[in-house]
């Protein structure tokens, strides 16, 4: 009969145990370090303003004095949702734009992976806040998170073009006060070269040699 020697086996299992245990433990502390790295480094976008407003509206404290808060109208409530889905299409907008350059720039070795990982939580933070954008709408109105961010893309892309509008116009104005200025010195250049011609060619006739000829010819006669 096969037997088998456990006390051989002791020292095998142990070791694997032992490694087991400081691959787990090693693993631990570099997921914590990590998620610590992650949680230090700076955000990709600033504070989301319009987000703030909506929930400061939605979680209003009653004033000193008073035991029940402010009912806040549900016009409000959804201005407020509304501008927020707004902002939220703006970062949007961005990330799509710079996720490509950066995926770019991280393969060539250009940028470091803390920018990356700033980047990857900026997604996931966008894909949180769409998530709760859309809940939030579906508790104000009943299917209003599916069509509220076509909304909110309406209205940026106005406000997109808008602003775009705004700086020809201004554009427009400076050139034109450009072009104004620039044939006002223009005038005035020729006025003076026209000027400068008229005093050198209008000299005045010796009145002698107007006179003698005459008196010449009559000699000659």
């Amino acid at each position: 009969m096969f037997s088998l020697d456990w006390r051989g086996l002791v020292l095998p299992f142990a070791y694997l145990i032992v490694l087991t245990g400081t691959f787990m433990t090693f693993s631990t502390i570099y997921r914590k370090r990590k998620a610590q790295q992650s949680a230090n480094l700076a955000p990709w976008f600033g504070p989301h303003l319009q987000r703030n407003v909506y929930l400061s509206l939605l979680h209003m404290e009653p004033e000193t004095g008073s035991e029940k808060a402010p009912k806040v109208p549900e016009s409000v409530l959804r201005a407020a949702l509304l501008r927020r889905a707004v902002e939220d299409i703006h970062r949007i907008i961005q990330i799509r734009a710079a996720k490509a350059a950066c995926s770019s720039l991280l393969q060539r070795g250009s940028i470091g992976d803390d920018l990356w990982q700033r980047f990857q939580r900026a997604e996931k933070e966008m894909e949180e806040e769409l998530r709760d954008v859309v809940m939030e709408a579906n508790a104000l109105a009943p299917n209003w998170g599916q069509s509220i961010f076509q909304t909110a893309n309406e209205i940026a892309a106005n406000t997109v073009l808008r602003e775009r509008l705004d700086e020809i116009q201004a554009q427009a104005t400076q050139e034109k006060e450009w072009w104004e200025k620039r044939r006002a010195t223009v005038r005035s250049e020729f006025m003076k070269e026209l000027e400068g011609e008229e005093t050198g060619t209008g000299t005045p006739v010796d009145s002698s040699s107007v006179t003698s000829s005459p008196s010449r010819k009559k000699g000659k006669n």
